[in-house]
Parts: C-alpha cells; structure tokens; sequence
C-alpha cells in the first residue's frame, strides 16, 4: 500500500481538525465528574455559572461571556429538576450581564424551599452580586469580592447620567440626554426594589432598604470590589472559608485563550508551613 504525501496531509488535517474537539469532550466530561464528586459529599445540586474565556473563540478572537437569558433558561430548569428539600450549590463566577437573566436566576434562588449557598472562588460582580444575595449562605475565597449592583446604560452608570441633571441646567440638556436620565431613574429604582425584596427575609425591613439603596445608587464605580469583610459589616452571611478545593479544580477546567508567553507561572505544588521550597 502505497501513502503518499497527499494522503499525509489529509491525515494530518483530520487530526489537527478533531483533536480540539477530543479535548474539548475530555475537559466537559471532567467538569460533570468534578460536579457530581461535590454532589455526592455536600448531598446538593450543584450547579455552575461561570463565565470565562475559553480557548474558543471566532475568527481568532475570544468571544467574551455574560449573564444572559440562555443561562436563565439553564439554571430555572435544573432548579426545577431539583427536589424541594434538596439543599442547591451555585459555583458562580462572572462579570455580571443582563438585569432581567439575574433577577429570574435570583428570584428563583430565593423561592427554592432548600438551602441555597453561593461559591464565588474569585468574583461575582453586578448581576452576580445580585445573584448571590438570593442565598441563604455566600462562601468566598478570602480573597473573592463581590460587586455593586447600580444599573448600566449602555456604557454610562445611571447614576451618572442622573447626575447631570443635578449639575447642569435643563434648557442646556439635549433630549436624548434628558431620555436617558429618564431611564436611568427607572432603572434604578426598579433595581433597588428588587434587592430590597432579596434582602427582606434576612435583615430587617429598613435595613434591608438601606443596603439595597447603598449597593444600586452609584456610591462607588462599577467595578468596585466589596471583600468579604465589607459584606459581614452589611449584615450578610458569609464566610470567608471552606471553599471546597473542587471549586478551584473546577476553574481549571476553564481555561483562557492559549498565549504565546505565559504572564502568570509558579511551580505547582502546595509548600507545607515552615518548611522551605525544596532546593
């Protein structure tokens, strides 16, 4: 049988064409033995909600990823798969995305009759703040945050488009502008309520509306990172330990986009207290 160079080169083509999908199929099936290994210890749904760029992408870009209205259709349905005395895990890891996916995730969370407890390895901004308050537990890493939770126009905060109103006369205000601000007030209002009734069964009513107003009014940029120690002084149950170690194993299954240099490396191996890296 004779193979000529042709044929080498077909073969080559299939191999460099199937091999990301083989190892895409081997990353997914170790992420459900991951999942189903935390199910088994903690007797939970555990459910993951993590958003990060993968070595996927189009065209050579990497395609970036948010809460969005497919992931609400994912999570209500396996909280509906899930028993009602059934305690549900949530490993959520994001930048935040659409107030309308969070607040279904959220409102569902809430009226799940089971402990819900939050996993946020490393941070859960804006809609997934507003995700994890839904919880009857949040377990970060000691070094996790989570986020304020003030709506977004397009790329301007709403409080800062309500702030113009407030410093500068309206004659000199277009009518785009003066919309906008119109919107922004909604927005804020409306977010402001929803959060209040999350926190309603877990302070009381007028501290619950203060916190709420304190997370949705604008008082620090978006990106703000709020610590764990922030979130107990808000009268939240948190706690600042215990993540279980398959969470970060978890987060290793998502791996960013393939660099030519790596900008992060260190040896990978744990060193034991009060003995030296070996050498």
């Amino acid at each position: 049988m004779n193979i000529g160079i042709t044929d080498i080169l077909w073969v080559f083509i299939l191999a460099i064409t199937l091999l990301p999908m083989i190892q895409q199929r081997s990353i997914a099936e170790k992420r459900l033995s991951l999942l189903r290994r935390i199910e088994t210890r903690r007797h939970s749904r555990v459910i993951s909600l993590i958003h990060r760029q993968e070595a996927i992408s189009f065209l050579g870009i990497p395609i970036s990823r948010y809460i969005n209205v497919e992931d609400s259709e994912h999570i209500l349905r396996a909280i509906r798969l899930t028993p009602v005395d059934m305690p549900i895990d949530l490993i959520l890891h994001t930048p935040g995305g659409l107030v309308l996916a969070s607040e279904q995730i959220a409102r569902a969370l809430q009226q799940h009759q089971a402990k819900v407890t939050i996993f946020v390895p490393h941070y859960a901004m804006s809609g997934g703040t507003m995700i994890s308050l839904a919880a009857d537990e949040i377990i970060l890493d000691p070094n996790a945050v989570l986020g304020p939770v003030d709506p977004q126009l397009g790329q301007y905060p709403a409080a800062s488009i309500l702030k113009v109103l407030k410093q500068k006369n309206i004659d000199r205000i277009d009518d785009n502008t003066l919309i906008l601000a119109d919107m922004a007030e909604k927005a804020v209002r409306q977010v402001q309520d929803f959060v209040t009734s999350l926190l309603l069964d877990k302070m009381p009513p007028e501290q619950a509306g203060e916190l709420a107003k304190t997370l949705a009014e604008g008082r620090w940029t978006h990106d703000y990172p709020i610590t764990c120690d922030k979130l107990r002084a808000m009268g939240l149950a948190t706690v600042c330990t215990d993540l279980p170690l398959e969470v970060y194993e978890l987060m290793e299954l998502y791996p960013q986009p393939a660099q030519q240099r790596p900008s992060v490396q260190y040896i990978p191996l744990p060193y034991d207290n009060g003995k030296k890296p070996p050498g």
